[in-house]
């Protein structure tokens, strides 16, 4: 089973990882998502959400922008990662993530790697 959480702000993806409202958790098996839920992170700090998401089963994340020190720690948590996603409403995105369709700004990506 696969649980993937997509931070959200404003009922779209959060154009930040840290400035979200909420976390929509999708748990996915065989494809088929089998339950969907909303959690408030309860850290203080940006780089604590990953240990967050972790002791939730979280498997993926679906964001928009991450800081690159970010991106290590989700790296040392193995909690996979898909950056530059476009911001639109969860069910679009998720949609795209089960049919391998998920793209990336390639805007996004640049700034991550240079």
């Amino acid at each position: 089973m696969r649980r993937v959480a997509i931070p959200i702000a404003n009922n779209v993806l959060s154009e930040y990882f840290g400035g979200c409202n909420h976390y929509e958790i999708f748990e996915i098996e065989n494809d088929d998502i089998r339950k969907t839920s909303f959690e408030i992170p309860e850290v203080e700090a940006v780089n604590e959400l990953p240990d967050w998401l972790e002791k939730r089963g979280i498997t993926d994340v679906i964001a928009y922008k991450v800081k690159k020190e970010i991106i290590r720690l989700f790296a040392s948590k193995k909690i996979n990662l898909f950056v530059g996603v476009p911001q639109q409403d969860p069910a679009r995105i998720i949609e795209a993530y089960l049919n391998g369709k998920l793209e990336s700004d390639k805007r996004i990506i640049e700034e991550l790697t240079n």
